[in-house]
């Protein structure tokens, strides 16, 4: 039986809809563009109709009769003035049209570029984040991204600022190793050259990756707001401490986290190492440690290096000798083991007797020395004992002392250092450019940041005995008489320095002997004699001080040339300072 054809009126039916659809389309779209003035001004009315609501609700109870007053007594004001109605039509007309203007689309998803960096992303972590007995991997090959990715940034490059992972409970995120892993792909697959901060939540399966913003490099030295026995390394992030220092810097005053080094008889980290590249700024951390000390104590500085790079601070008040030579530099060291022995047993003596410990005791000294590898090899070249070595009473006895030290010293020579000075410098700061397991070697710890090949000057990273890895940027302190410093940081270094007071001066003035070493001022005396010669030295509550007579101003005298210095009673007053023998 042959099928009869549709009726005409229903064959045609669906093309008459289509076309009757499309027309209707066309003339809505006409009347929005003739009517779209009218719809602005429309919407605009119902948002201040709806702000007015709002204002008049939030108005309290007592002030709503003096606003209806106020105003009505506008609206009578404009009813008066001549074409007060247009203008105040014309007003709310535009003001209308100015509230119900449409605003730009707000993007809240990513892009197409963003999408395919983060599917490149998702894909590269598969092999690191999924098992094959999974059932319902999280990460799996043309997997969704977005049940992994909860949160995401981007900056206006297209690269990745801020990301959350979540990734499964099976991952072994207590491995430093595995870390390590995920970290260096998330790092190269985001772009290198910045500073990413990991945080794992192991607790919670999560990884944040974050992009840390440069440290400020505009802070340069000045005179900080701490107490003695505090000082100043250098500024942190603001989540990393709990603590904030005024500081001056170039942009005006501000409140600035700072890394603070607890240092005296109740500091559980009293000496630090300072470890760096050449031009990392390791000088310039010592010169600031010996700025920040001169209020409060005594410093002795031993440069290995020979450049001078410490020209500034010879014979200011309180720097009792700037030592660039071997002989020197031995002669300062032999002086401070005796005067750190000397300090404790002055004070073993007034605590048995009931009294304080007296004043000179609790004066804080500083020793800083800067490349001891140096003075290290001449040593062991010229058939002399390695300086390291006398650092031994000053490291092991120096918080009880009131005697800190501060040792800086270079990567490539930090093999150099012996036992005794790693062992009692338990606060470290690295600086300058380094890869993660120098870092983690020198600190203790790896860093929750990934290094940046380039850095500034005094950039990097500071841990303060078991605690963070935290990053660092040293205030800016380079060398005054160098030609290459700005005017800025020169005056700033130059209105912290101390008055500047000769050997000869600051002798008779305080009425003490010279020694062998000339430039310690009037706050020590150092007998560069024999082994013998510096233990007969004893305070003035025994014998008389020893006067060192024929020695060359300005240098310690060399054993092989100069002739044995005689030495002869001086019955003026004692330094304070000076070095006794160990009793027994």
């Amino acid at each position: 039986m042959a099928r009869r054809p549709l009726p005409r009126i229903l064959s045609s039916g669906s093309a008459q809809i289509a076309r009757s659809r499309e027309i209707a389309r066309t003339a809505a779209d006409s009347a929005t563009d003739v009517l779209h003035p009218l719809i602005t001004v429309t919407r605009g009315l119902r948002k201040l109709a709806a702000t007015a609501r709002a204002k008049w609700a939030a108005t309290p109870k007592e002030r709503r009769g003096p606003t209806l007053f106020l105003v009505a007594a506008c609206v009578l004001v404009v009813a008066l003035v001549p074409y007060g109605p247009l203008l105040a039509l014309v007003t709310l007309m535009g003001a209308a049209a100015w509230k119900g203007r449409e605003r730009p689309v707000v993007r809240t998803g990513p892009d197409d570029a963003e999408i395919a960096r983060l599917k490149g992303l998702y894909e590269a972590l598969v092999p690191y984040l999924s098992v094959p007995d999974d059932p319902a991997p999280l990460f799996a090959h043309g997997g969704d991204w977005s049940g992994a990715f909860g949160e995401y940034a981007f900056d206006e490059d297209g690269r990745l600022t801020r990301l959350r992972i979540a990734y499964p409970p099976y991952f072994t995120d207590g491995e430093p190793a595995a870390r390590a892993r995920i970290e260096q792909l998330l790092h190269a697959k985001s772009g290198r050259g910045r500073e990413y901060l990991f945080d794992w939540d192991e607790e919670g399966n999560r990884l944040v990756m974050s992009v840390l913003p440069p440290l400020p490099t505009t802070i340069a030295a000045q005179r900080f707001v701490t107490v003695q026995g505090e000082t100043v390394l250098g500024f942190t992030d603001a989540d990393a401490v709990q603590r904030t220092v005024p500081v001056l810097a170039s942009d005006g005053t501000e409140d600035a986290p700072a890394v603070v080094w607890r240092t005296g008889p109740r500091s559980t980290e009293p000496h630090l190492l300072a470890v760096g590249q050449p031009g990392s700024g390791t000088t310039s951390l010592l010169r600031s440690l010996a700025l920040q000390a001169l209020p409060h104590g005594d410093v002795l500085i031993i440069e290995g290096g020979g450049t001078g790079e410490y020209a500034c601070l010879t014979g200011r008040t309180g720097v009792l000798a700037v030592e660039c030579g071997l002989s020197g530099a031995l002669a300062s060291l032999e002086w401070a083991a005796h005067e750190t022995e000397r300090r404790l047993i002055a004070a073993n003596r007034a605590r048995q007797a009931g009294h304080p410990a007296p004043e000179d005791t609790r004066r804080p000294l500083w020793i800083l020395l800067d490349r001891p590898s140096i003075l290290g090899h001449l040593a062991a070249a010229d058939g002399r004992p390695d300086p390291q070595e006398l650092l031994q009473v000053p490291l092991r006895h120096g918080r009880a002392a009131q005697v800190t030290v501060v040792v800086a010293e270079q990567f490539d020579s930090v093999d150099t250092l012996s036992e005794t000075v790693r062992g009692h410098t338990r606060a470290r700061v690295v600086l300058g450019p380094a890869a993660p397991e120098q870092i983690e070697w020198v600190l203790g710890a790896a860093p929750h940041t990934t290094p940046t090949p380039q850095v500034p000057p005094g950039r990097g990273y500071a841990r303060l005995g078991a605690g963070e890895v935290l990053r660092l940027q040293v205030p800016a302190t380079p060398d005054p008489y160098d030609d290459a410093t700005s005017e800025t940081h020169r005056q700033a270094v130059l209105d912290l320095l101390p008055e500047r007071r000769t050997a000869v001066d600051a002798t008779v003035a305080a009425g003490t002997p010279m020694t062998a070493s000339t430039s310690i001022t009037a706050s020590t005396s150092i007998t560069a004699g024999t082994a013998e010669g510096a233990a007969d030295i004893v305070t003035a509550d025994t014998l008389p001080t020893a006067k060192a007579i024929g020695t060359v101003p300005g240098s310690a005298p060399d054993p092989d040339t100069a002739p044995t210095p005689r030495y002869e009673p001086d019955h003026g007053p004692a330094p304070r300072h000076a070095p006794v023998a160990a009793e027994g």
